[in-house]
């Protein structure tokens, strides 16, 4: 490295916190506010929200109350129409087991994406071996939804239709709008995981017919353990009903038993609630600018692609693959630099190949050499002119050719 090539990364590296975390999509850091609305409730107002004869119940009570308001408010609906959850994953199983067993006598097929979260699919999976039949559709090669293939599925057995709002790897948004609507017009039931796209997308629930939706408070920087449940009243003129999968208390509408997390909830309607403003100010606009100052400069390598491009994406998300590249070093190489990722983090111990990447048509070889960045609210135009610099400096080192 040159003497001048030195003294820029000192410059660079001033008051720069390492590892730089650019994985937003796997979490996000808890936000000072959402902590400090938390803390008065496993303190002072710590009771149990279903015990309402005392003060400490009533208080717990009311700010449940008010969180789900909040919330209810920020998605286009009225409260008794969200639930708390333990997360998405909890929410998922909810939503998709619950649909299965409460309609399995109208029909038993369910139509997904082959791309969706591991929390979808490896439900979906377990439902085909009590008699599920599910139909998978794989990606567009530029990641976009195939509507054509949906239409074709679609058989008088489909009972749901189920498609996340945005792919947590790629970043690419789904025509969520389309596919409702399609869902309406044929009478069958539409839920989509919002976990990534909430507080990034504006999400209205009284315009656009999404029967469910599921989304989880940790990946808009409130706390770990609490996600939620929408569901709508009635489709089309139905009433929609599902099957609780935990049981032991009538808590959220007979839905899901337990005693809830009155924290959690409180801070969950505050990141919502910091979302929304966000979703008014630059914030997100500023965050794209960011994220394609990083993807320009990433292709100005020779062997780099951007995967899902020229689809519409979320703001802060780049997926980023290095062609002739051995991606297990690149990985290590990184890792001490820039948090990032290979793809979703509820399955990134697995040593095998992204199956989003594989079902886009990449090779195993490509998919293992992939990495996704995911920006956040704290990301700094230095955090990135040093991602910039350090991920040539290793892809460089890395290269096969």
């Amino acid at each position: 490295m040159s003497a001048t090539a030195t003294l820029v990364t000192k410059s660079i590296n001033h008051n720069l916190n390492f590892p730089i975390y650019l994985d937003h999509n796997a979490t996000t850091p808890c936000d000072k506010c959402v902590v400090e609305a938390m803390l008065p409730y496993f303190t002072n107002d710590f009771g149990n929200a279903a015990s309402m004869h005392g003060l400490h119940g009533w208080n717990a009570h009311k700010a449940v109350t008010q969180a789900r308001e909040t919330i209810a408010s920020a998605l286009g609906t009225t409260p008794e129409n969200f639930i708390f959850t333990s997360g998405a994953t909890e929410s998922n199983n909810l939503a998709i087991r619950g649909i299965f067993q409460a309609c399995a006598h109208e029909g038993k097929h369910i139509i997904t994406s082959s791309i969706e979260h591991p929390a979808t699919l490896a439900t979906l999976r377990d439902l085909e071996q009590h008699g599920a039949v599910v139909s998978y559709i794989d990606p567009l090669p530029d990641g976009s939804f195939d509507m054509a293939k949906l239409a074709q599925l679609i058989n008088e057995e489909t009972i749901l239709i189920t498609v996340m709002y945005a792919n947590n790897e790629l970043g690419t948004i789904n025509p969520i709008a389309e596919i409702a609507e399609l869902a309406q017009e044929k009478d069958i039931y539409f839920m989509t995981d919002a976990t990534q796209a909430l507080g990034k997308v504006d999400i209205d629930l009284a315009t656009c017919p999404i029967d469910i939706l599921t989304c989880s408070a940790h990946k808009i920087y409130g706390p770990k353990g609490i996600g939620g449940l929408y569901l709508r009243k009635q489709h089309n003129k139905k009433n929609i009903e599902i099957k609780p999968q935990i049981t032991g208390g009538s808590s959220e509408q007979g839905l899901r038993g337990g005693t809830l997390n009155v924290p959690g909830i409180v801070g969950f309607a505050k990141a919502v609630e910091l979302a929304q403003q966000e979703l008014r100010d630059e914030t997100l606009q500023q965050l794209e600018a960011l994220r394609n100052k990083l993807e320009a400069g990433l292709l100005e390598l020779t062997n780099t692609q951007v995967n899902g491009m020229n689809v519409p994406r979320l703001p802060h998300v780049c997926n980023m693959s290095f062609r002739h590249t051995d991606g297990k070093k690149l990985l290590n190489l990184l890792k001490k630099d820039i948090s990032v990722s290979t793809g979703s983090a509820c399955s990134s111990s697995n040593l095998a190949p992204s199956h989003v990447l594989t079902a886009l048509g990449l090779s195993d070889e490509l998919a293992q050499a992939t990495i996704r960045f995911s920006l956040g609210r704290q990301t700094t135009a230095a955090e990135i002119d040093y991602t910039l610099q350090k991920v040539k400096e290793v892809a460089v080192m890395t290269s096969q050719i």
